[in-house]
């Protein structure tokens, strides 16, 4: 027989096998489509979301040819590169004259002949809503020319073709809960406009505006305050054009050489798309030019080798089943002869059947589920996809890894089936087989040495190591995993006979529970990776962040000067309508000499208050001035952390002016203010302020338990009020004021650094006004609450604004983390119920025995729970610390990259904690492997026909 006969006859033998089980078959392509499956939606989603050059021009130009705009630096020569983002003067031209940069440059005389153009500005402002008022942006441009098809599309309605009509965003509509026929009227000027449509822009779904026509909102409103003084004129954008060439023609590069002649940058489809060579290009001599390719990270790199092994891993465990029940089948093939090469090329054979459906089946259900669920990842990605883009050569090499995967899956259990002997498979016994010792010394080795090159590859910062190093210490740990499933049938001793026969099953059937608790390992592994990594990145960021204000605190502070008289009513106006908890606590500002925020048009026209921060250790910051570098090369990342979060650095890196504080962040206030915004719980505190004794947040400012305040009392000869009582020359007085230190972790309250009671500014000579009030917020605010709450303010005289904690630093990571979960999860289950069916196929023998002994019916049913527990419990536990090798290597790559930035600027962070996701862990550990046993004594029948034993 010839070997493509041979081989024929296998194919045969595996389809039609495969046709006769039918459960078997599905259950072998449904583990083997799971990953092709992810793989291939990856990559469909990835490369629809991911907007090609031409898509990115149409979010911006619509269908228009080109984009122009003038520049302001008036009618002067410019230059620009092919993709109109870069441009500038020749090299070596002067810098345009003031009277040059303020002459206007006639764009649309540069236009290419017979030309098309929409004009577009943008203007922001504040309008009304159902709720009450609303800010955002109103663009004034001809959203229903066909020139804005693929920018700018229609939802509901219909366009604006009145100057008394106006559409909105989708998102815009739905916050402010205006319908079609609402009307908007823009405050200020007070126009009023009909809402006719609702519109989306593809590329920004999430985009808060509003569109009018060209002239029917700037216009009018610069005339509203040219004739009324209180109304606050217009900022609009500078203008720009949006041109459609002529026919067949469009914007060539010579048009835009042109253009530039005459100060004018453009931004052309056909040059963007296909560029000049650089030798028409004059600007192409000064530019360096830049890659437009993205490097693959670490990460991609070290999951994706991990995802090729848990594939094999997955499948193998499923191709062990068809092996063991097709045994009597390789028997008889045996038995007429065939040899054992002819026995292994049958299961191979079944391996490349069922690894081609099952990698069709995968790609197939891939494309079926991205675009079933397009829409959705459309509103999570926040842009719809232009086209489902495929990459045919992408999609084979996933199908063809499929189905080399569901090949290599087959090895193991055709080696298997090759060495058994053929009474063995003709009587089903299995034969007593000693497992290799030799194995685990080289899986120990094996996960020695891959976590040493992983974590030399987080060190170096080579991401080749790293995903070497991970994926060789996971081969180790499988190396391990025969050892660890025969030391639990030790653990049975002293439980009860169900859990004690499911561990000691396991252990004498190592060649069926290995494969499937590494299947169970290398799900869970890829999870922990991406989970830990993930979380660990989360923290890094979420400490990075700077707030704004204290987390769940609204401020409410005056907006206009003398405002404190309109104060009460501001408060009624937030505390009606914001979801704040508790009493306000109020607050001032305090000044010296005559208010600067007021007498600011001259020098020297108003005074000074400073916090005078002693020098010296303890007090100066030492990454910042001489010596910082030089420091920053001998500190690790711990010792930068700590230096960073003292109260000498803190006052450094957290400059944020808020409050109406100045520089140097003294608030007026007692100790509600301590209790609501500082989070300061602190009787000692309070008892210190209501005395009259100042509470500073930052002990860097402290010297024996004092402060020097000093204050340069100037008064503006304008200021005739305060000028009176203080003629004369300006005196500078220096202050000590013994002072309450709060703990050094409130340096970072953002915007205050002392609390100062009213009484004892005056003593000083100091002035002192009401300036707002500090909130605790129950919780966030929705869209209608803040609208109506603005709405609320502008009735109460619009002499109050807020500013809220609500742009707390989120990510959706929380997401990410739970879809990790129930990916190991499912998978979890499903190794572990291949598992249960092999154990059931394996152990009928012993099910009969114990039922012709008299062991209730109940107890098939729990066996198969505990035999689904035990694998489920065991892979997730080795799957945690496999996955923990990659996660920590890829962090020290990061860590790497951060201590090179603080050693570059010592005040950047080097933090790069390494964050365990307990939740998911917990997940994982706890619950999927109860969640597994269960499933499999459920699903498993409780009664056994009883049979004659063979043999």
């Amino acid at each position: 027989m010839s070997v493509l006969s041979g081989w024929r006859a296998a194919f045969r033998m595996a389809r039609r096998d495969a046709v006769r089980a039918k459960g078997r078959s599905a259950l072998v392509v449904a583990m083997i489509a799971l990953p092709v499956l992810g793989v291939t939606a990856a990559d469909l989603t990835y490369r629809s979301a991911l907007p090609t050059e031409a898509e990115e021009l149409t979010a911006e130009l619509g269908s228009a040819d080109a984009r122009f705009t003038s520049t302001s630096m008036g009618p002067v020569k410019l230059q620009q590169m092919p993709d109109g983002v870069n441009w500038g003067t020749p090299e070596g031209a002067p810098d345009p004259s003031p009277e040059v940069q303020a002459q206007p440059v006639d764009v649309p005389a540069v236009f290419p002949e017979g030309s098309r153009y929409l004009t577009e500005r943008s203007v922001p402002a504040s309008v009304t809503t159902r709720h009450g008022i609303a800010d955002t942006e109103i663009g004034e441009l001809r959203v229903a020319d066909p020139m804005m098809r693929g920018r700018i599309e229609l939802t509901d309605g219909a366009y604006p073709r009145a100057r008394d009509e106006i559409a909105a965003t989708t998102a815009f509509a739905e916050a402010s809960g205006l319908s079609i026929g609402d009307t908007v009227t823009v405050r200020g000027p007070e126009q009023t406009y009909t809402l006719t449509g609702t519109v989306e822009l593809p590329a920004d779904l999430r985009a808060d505006a509003l569109y009018a026509l060209p002239g029917s909102v700037i216009t009018p409103w610069q005339k509203a305050a040219d004739r009324d003084k209180s109304v606050l004129p217009p900022q609009p954008s500078e203008p720009k054009w949006l041109v459609k060439g002529p026919a067949g023609a469009g914007v060539t590069w010579q048009d835009i050489l042109a253009a530039n002649e005459r100060g004018v940058v453009v931004k052309s489809r056909q040059v963007a798309l296909d560029p000049p060579p650089d030798s028409e290009v004059p600007m192409s001599a000064m530019s360096s030019g830049y890659s437009t390719e993205v490097e693959t990270t670490a990460a991609v790199l070290t999951v994706a080798a991990m995802a090729v092994l848990e594939i094999v891993l997955l499948a193998g465990p499923a191709f062990a089943v068809g092996a063991r029940r097709s045994r009597r089948q390789l028997g008889l093939v045996g038995s007429c002869g065939g040899s054992r090469s002819q026995v292994r090329s049958v299961v191979l054979a079944g391996g490349a059947v069922l690894g081609g459906a099952g990698a069709v089946a995968g790609v197939g259900a891939g494309f079926g589920l991205t675009a079933l669920f397009r829409p959705m990842i459309e509103d999570y990605t926040g842009n719809r996809f232009g086209e489902l883009t495929v990459r045919p050569w992408e999609i084979l090499g996933i199908a063809a890894l499929g189905l080399v995967t569901g090949v290599l899956a087959a090895l193991a259990p055709a080696i298997v089936a090759g060495r058994q002997s053929v009474l063995e498979s003709l009587t089903g016994r299995r034969g007593t087989r000693r497992g290799s010792r030799v194995l685990p010394v080289v899986g120990v080795i094996a996960l020695t040495a891959g976590v040493a090159v992983a974590v030399y590859g987080g060190v170096a910062g080579d991401t080749a190591f790293v995903a070497g190093g991970s994926v060789l210490a996971e081969l180790g740990v499988l190396g391990c995993i025969p050892v660890i499933v025969g030391f639990l049938g030790r653990l049975g001793r002293r439980l009860p006979l169900t859990p004690r026969i499911a561990l000691r099953d396991a252990a004498r059937n190592r060649g069926r529970t290995a494969p499937a608790v590494a299947a169970v390992m290398a799900a869970v592994a890829g999870s922990v990776a991406i989970a830990t990594y993930t979380s660990s990145s989360a923290a890094e960021q979420a400490y990075d962040h700077v707030p704004n204000m204290t987390p769940g605190t609204l401020a409410l502070a005056a907006s206009d000067l003398g405002a404190d008289a309109e104060l009460p009513r501001s408060r009624a106006a937030v505390e009606q309508n914001y979801p704040v908890s508790g009493k306000a606590a109020d607050f001032g500002r305090v000044w010296a000499g005559s208010d600067c925020s007021v007498y600011y048009q001259d020098e020297n026209d108003c005074g000074e208050l400073q916090l005078v921060k002693p020098t010296g250790e303890g007090h100066s910051c030492p990454l910042k001035g001489k010596g910082a570098k030089e420091l920053a090369l001998r500190l690790s990342a711990d010792e930068h952390k700590r230096m960073m979060n003292s109260p000498a650095c803190m006052d450094e890196n957290y400059t944020m002016v808020a409050f109406g504080t100045g520089d140097h962040k003294i608030v007026i206030g007692g100790a509600d203010v301590l209790d609501t915004y500082v989070k300061l719980d602190d009787p000692a505190a309070a008892k210190a302020l209501d005395e009259g004794t100042p509470v500073l947040l930052n002990s860097a400012y402290a010297e024996n338990g004092e402060v020097t305040l000093k204050a340069t009392h100037t008064y503006s000869d304008r200021d005739r009020e305060n000028r009176a009582g203080h003629s004369g020359k300006a005196r500078t007085t220096t202050d000590r004021l013994k002072v309450y230190v709060a703990p050094d972790r409130y340096a970072a309250t953002p915007g205050v650094r002392m609390v100062m009671p009213r009484r004892t500014a005056e003593r000083l000579g100091l002035h002192v006004e009401d300036y707002g009030s500090f909130y605790t917020l129950g919780r966030d605010a929705t869209d209608a609450e803040r609208q109506a709450a603005y709405a609320a303010l502008d009735q109460a005289g619009n002499k109050a604004y807020l500013m809220t904690s609500g742009e707390e630093f989120r990510t959706d990571d929380d997401t990410i983390l739970l879809i990790l979960a129930v990916f190991a999860g499912v998978v979890t289950l499903g190794a572990a119920a291949i598992t249960t069916g092999l154990a059931k196929a394996d152990a009928e023998a012993d099910l009969t025995t114990l039922s012709a002994v008299g062991a209730p019916p109940g107890l098939r049913r729990s066996l198969s729970g505990f035999q689904c527990l035990v694998v489920a419990a065991t892979g997730v536990l080795q799957g945690t610390a496999a996955g923990l090798v990659p996660a920590i290597a890829l962090r020290l790559t990061d860590l790497r990259a951060a201590l090179a930035e603080m050693r570059a600027d010592p005040m950047q962070s080097a933090y790069t904690p390494i964050v365990m996701p307990w939740e998911t862990l917990a997940l994982l550990a706890l619950v999927v492997p109860v969640l597994a046993g269960l499933l499999a004594a459920a699903l498993t029948g409780s009664r056994q026909t009883l049979a004659r034993r063979a043999g």
